[in-house]
């Protein structure tokens, strides 16, 4: 189709249109987690009159994102691309929705029934295209094409669907289609594949060295399962590939996305970028020329520029020298359109309150299918006694500064406060608990006296670097059994860490793991563990009182 002349003002419009920028859910500059990327209102408002086309969310409550959606569709006054990275469900991102077990969990499920799994994954995508809609969302940033071949890849990790090519690519089909049934566009990522690497491209460029034969053997198949499934949109990774394009990560490879992914794949739909303030795009382009570059090789729409103004304006100087050309960047406009098309219109919702759907919180099916996929991937072995008395709750995450699941009234803190121990945080930030000696690594006299229930929230997750971080915890296991100390283990998230900890314990002490980190995960285990049950800690009752007084311990001596 040949591009008819657009007036400076039209191509403005177009140039922003395939743009998609970041802000929060909740309603107030203040209330921002992340300044840095997320815009402020008024620059928002300003952006998106000029004709941006989507938005990215992240944070705040349910409540708080139907209106917020319906703020921005007002601000811009023309449909919009409403999306979120929910790969878990949308309680991952926004509080009181569903909240499910990360998808690495399905795959363990489908190992031992594919039939159920596959059923599975489609009932997750449904909840979660179901309670997007609800709330304002019309695109899931979700599946995860990546297969997670790669034990120590940092950013992967339990985010993927499998560990093998056929597993990822059932259970990656059926969430699409589960969600797509319910109005709302999927995004198969990252293409062509992130799971076999051992470094973050939120901090650098990762390399994947492998040929074509090993890729379309392990890295594709997910993607062309997804596609088959009608998958919605792709979204680029930052990686080098150099079997296909050894001078341009993935994403502003033209071999790549118009090559790989358009030709050979028969890929219809969308392409969009990963985030480009990400450190593998950042830190080598500027975040105009990185936009530009894009578009040049095939993608339809850029997700978090830099600078959003900055890139409209270099994406028109584009068009005006003839580097891009006018057709390419009507005819990404044209599928972003006919996305938007496959969407219900929002109408409000079916429900009276203007909050819709999810006033009272998820739908009894949807809390039964959270239930149910916690219980079927968590594994556990022995049972209590609890320990009574006095005794140390010592829990490892990453940072209890923005912990969504570690909140005070938390069942990994309430329920052994109830039993009589006392919270022990180690989370980066504080003291250290480490005693400098690397056969006995913990300060135990610093921790006070008792048995030791040691929880671990461990997984991968940007930014880190790591997929289980640097912590020396197999001889913190091998020097609490040897004081007689450990009481009990619980993992949240990583199956590589529980695999090699479970290994080392003594056959009485009691140890559990779950993928999934949030609450419901937390009162499971803990109750398989002889602690509990779940409905005795909420954040009213005694015992929540005082884990939220014990949530910290002074480690100096």
């Amino acid at each position: 189709m040949a591009a008819l002349p657009l007036s400076p003002q039209a191509l403005d419009r177009l140039a922003a249109e395939l743009l998609v920028v970041r802000c929060s859910g909740h309603p107030a500059d203040g209330q921002r987690r992340y300044p840095r990327w997320e815009l402020d209102n008024a620059s928002l408002q300003r952006l998106l009159q000029r004709g941006v086309g989507g938005v990215i969310l992240l944070g705040g409550s349910a409540a708080e994102l139907r209106l917020r959606t319906r703020q921005l569709e007002a601000w811009a006054g023309a449909p919009l691309l409403l999306c979120a990275d929910v790969e878990e469900g949308v309680g991952q991102r926004f509080e009181g929705a569903s909240w499910l077990v990360p998808p690495l969990a399905l795959a363990r499920i489908h190992g031992e029934d594919p039939a159920l799994a596959v059923d599975l994954a489609r009932r997750y995508g449904a909840c979660t295209g179901r309670e997007a809609r609800q709330l304002g969302l019309n695109w899931v940033l979700a599946p995860v094409c990546d297969v997670n071949n790669n034990p120590a890849n940092p950013v992967i990790n339990v985010r993927a669907w499998g560990e093998d090519p056929a597993t990822a690519g059932a259970l990656a089909a059926a969430f699409c289609r589960g969600a797509q049934a319910e109005g709302v566009l999927t995004c198969a990522k990252h293409f062509p594949g992130h799971g076999d690497t051992a470094s973050d491209s939120h901090l650098e460029l990762p390399l994947i060295p492998h040929n074509r034969e090993r890729l379309e053997a392990v890295e594709l198949p997910p993607f062309r399962d997804a596609i088959a499934a009608g998958v919605a949109a792709v979204m680029t990774a930052h990686l080098l590939l150099p079997a296909f394009d050894p001078d341009h990560p993935a994403t502003l490879s033209r071999a790549v996305l118009t090559g790989l992914l358009r030709q050979e794949l028969g890929f219809e739909g969308l392409v969009v970028t990963d985030a480009l303030v990400m450190e593998a795009i950042a830190g080598r382009y500027g975040p105009s020329e990185a936009a530009v570059l894009a578009l040049e090789a095939g993608a339809d729409l850029v997700l978090m520029p830099g600078d959003a103004d900055g890139a409209i304006d270099a994406i028109v100087t584009a068009v005006a020298s003839g580097r891009l050309g006018l057709e390419r960047l009507q005819a990404s406009q044209r599928r972003r359109r006919r996305a938007l098309e496959v969407c219900p219109a929002d109408d409000g919702g079916s429900a009276p309150a203007p909050l819709g759907g999810l006033s009272n919180g998820p739908a009894p099916a949807d809390r039964a299918l959270a239930l149910e996929l916690v219980r079927r991937s968590l594994v556990s072995r022995g049972r209590g006694p609890v320990p009574g008395g006095p005794g140390v709750n010592l829990i490892r995450l990453d940072n209890s500064l923005a912990c969504p699941f570690l909140p005070a009234g938390a069942p990994a803190l309430a329920l052994p406060a109830a039993a009589g121990l006392r919270t022990c945080l180690m989370d980066g930030q504080g003291p250290s608990p480490w005693s400098g000696d690397g056969e006995a690594p913990l300060a135990l006299e610093r921790l006070g006296e008792g048995p030791v229930l040691l929880q671990l929230f461990v997984r991968g997750n940007p930014f880190r670097g790591r997929a289980d971080g640097p912590d020396p915890w197999p001889a913190v296991i091998r020097q609490l059994q040897a004081a007689g100390r450990l009481a009990g283990l619980a993992v949240y998230g990583s199956p590589y860490a529980w695999e090699a900890l479970a290994a080392l314990l003594d056959p009485q002490v009691p140890a559990a793991w779950s993928p999934g980190q949030m609450a419901l995960a937390q009162g499971e285990l803990l109750g398989r563990l002889g602690f509990g049950p779940q409905e005795s800690a909420t954040p009213d009752d005694e015992a929540s009182t005082a884990a939220s007084a014990a949530t910290a311990v002074d480690f100096t001596d």
